[in-house]
């Protein structure tokens, strides 16, 4: 279906990290000086190279170590369990395309398929039988010029994939919610592999939605809640708030009382954040990952340089 743009500053601002990221982010062909063969053991903090492209991994206990290097090149990665995934976009490509591959734990590829649009999110769900992303996409709107996002899922023991998840029936404020500029982004799974969270954005605002994958239903929860992250235990949502044109205050949400924690990171971050743990949340900020406590108490703490993209193993 033919989108309409999203009449928001937010849309417009992600559509400009998009054009940033693609042209002036791209890394240089360089190659780090040692590559390594690597796997999703368990322990590890997973990265992208900001400076190569190339996947990179220290140990989670001491991100401050020297990182070894994969060949592996993503715009975009992700792993739970024994599942990873890459998102990387095909250079030259106009309108851009890019390629998601399924990786196993030894990073070999089981997968690989391709979507129209320029990286922007992905994930893999807690009981590692789905990816899911988020691209930005052109030409996909009434508007001469202009950007959406398209947000899907890949599932492993099937091999359906759902290219967009656009035609989600969704309730707002209790009814069934029609429009034409619909956008969906930073999806986010349960364990069970049913119940997700989104992003909906339309006529200015967002939403967070939480749907049900079987029954294929959703409803919004909250309004201003971007790039949802579940958390471990089920119970909280880290997310980015908008606070300002073009400016995101990390923040985490209780599902149960419905109440907001503004995290100590006060700069504006434009990421899906990570849940280390219960206790952690982790977000590329500024080229490099960052970690900070999720209960607002504390202070941001680098991780790693030159880095971007994070993926735990556990």
């Amino acid at each position: 279906m033919k989108k309409v743009l999203l009449a928001v500053v937010g849309t417009v601002v992600l559509a400009a990290a998009a054009l940033v990221y693609t042209v002036a982010a791209r890394p240089s062909p360089a190659e780090p000086a040692k590559v390594e063969h690597l796997s999703l053991a368990p322990g590890q903090l997973f990265f992208r190279s900001t400076k190569t492209g190339n996947v990179g991994v220290v140990p989670l206990a001491n991100p401050g170590a020297a990182p070894k290097f994969s060949d592996l090149k993503c715009d975009r990665f992700a792993v739970s369990g024994t599942t990873g995934m890459c998102l990387a976009v095909r250079p030259g490509t106009l309108p851009a395309v890019s390629d998601f591959s399924v990786l196993d734990r030894n990073l070999n590829t089981t997968h690989k398929d391709y979507l129209p649009g320029t990286p922007s999110r992905a994930r893999v769900s807690p009981d590692g039988k789905r990816v899911y992303w988020t691209l930005f996409v052109t030409g996909d709107s009434y508007a001469a010029t202009g950007f959406s996002t398209r947000a899907g899922v890949y599932q492993l023991d099937n091999g359906e994939l759902e290219k967009t998840i656009e035609e989600l029936p969704v309730l707002v404020d209790g009814k069934r919610y029609f429009s034409s500029d619909v956008n969906y982004w930073g999806i986010t799974f349960a364990k069970d592999g049913k119940r997700f969270f989104s992003t909906l954005g339309s006529k200015g605002k967002t939403y967070l939605i939480e749907g049900d994958y079987d029954t294929y239903r959703g409803k919004a929860l909250r309004e201003n809640v971007e790039c949802p992250s579940l958390s471990p235990d089920e119970t909280r949502i880290a997310f980015k708030k908008k606070v300002g044109e073009g400016v995101w205050r990390l923040s985490v949400l209780d599902l149960k009382t419905m109440r907001e924690t503004a995290l100590a990171e006060t700069r504006s971050v434009d990421d899906q954040a990570l849940w280390q743990d219960d206790h952690t949340i982790l977000y590329g900020l500024e080229n490099a990952v960052w970690s900070v406590p999720a209960d607002g108490s504390g202070a941001p703490r680098k991780l790693v340089d030159e880095a971007a993209s994070p993926a735990v193993t556990s």
